[in-house]
Parts: C-alpha cells; structure tokens; sequence
C-alpha cells in the first residue's frame, strides 16, 4: 500500500517500465500535484492549502520505509508542487512550479539540504516543502507584479 501511494499510484514508476530509469519520473510526480492544485482552484485556495497537506502528510507517511528517497517515490514532489502554486493564477503557477522544480532539483537555495537530512518520509518529503515555499514565494512576487 505505502509503494502504491509513494510511487503515486505508479507515475513514478512508469518511465522505469518505458525506457529503463526513473530519470524525470520527480518532474510527472510534479506534474500530477500542479494538476490537482488546479483541477480544484476554482473551490478557492483553502482547498489547495488542504491538497497541500493531505499530500504532504500522505508523503511522510508513505515515503518512510523508503528513506533512501529513490526516484520513483514522486508523491513528495506532487506535495511541493501543490504547495507552490497556492492560489495563483497562470503566470503566477507557471512561476511557482517552475522554481519549484529548479529548486527541488539543485537544491541550491537555504533549508534544503537541512530538510533532506531529516529521518524517513520527513526527509524525503521536507526539501519538496521547502522547494515548494520557494516557488510559491516566486509565484506570488510574479502574480503581484503582473496585476
């Protein structure tokens, strides 16, 4: 059960099956959360704040066992994405998520590697939520700065 909810039910498996490596699988598991944080804008941000969580606290959970974080544990990424594009509009989600992504992959800005370190499914899911605050912070300064 936790396997098939970590991998997302299996869209992180699925470049694995395809060609043989879970390289870019993190990028589908981003896709699936920004979907989702989309698909439910219109019931307003408050239920973006909740799919956030919910995802976040379904990646602790389900990523422990896996704490090594291999690449087709994407429910992690899906929670970032989530939180990255809280209440924002199309450039404003299109920034977000694309920061989120950029930074999740190098890891470059503070409180990433701190969070990665952290044990189990908090590690593997604490760099995709410090990722994802960063892009919602970009996204923010992008919507305010184009209204």
């Amino acid at each position: 059960m936790r396997k098939r909810i970590a991998s997302l039910f299996g869209v992180g498996l699925f470049l694995n099956k395809v060609r043989g490596s879970d390289s870019g699988s993190g990028t589908l598991g981003a896709a699936v959360g920004l979907a989702a944080a989309l698909a439910i804008a219109g019931m307003g941000w408050e239920a973006q704040v909740l799919l956030a969580i919910a995802a976040a606290g379904l990646s602790i959970w389900s990523s422990h066992p896996f704490a090594d974080d291999p690449g087709w544990v994407v429910i992690d990424e899906a929670a970032g994405a989530a939180l990255a594009v809280i209440g924002l509009g199309p450039p404003g989600a299109v920034a977000g998520w694309v920061t989120f992504r950029i930074v999740d992959i190098y890891k470059i800005l503070p409180g990433m590697r701190w969070a990665e370190r952290l044990p189990g499914g908090w590690g593997v899911t604490g760099d995709d939520l410090v990722a994802g605050g960063y892009g919602l912070a970009v996204g923010w300064i992008v919507q305010l700065w184009l209204n």
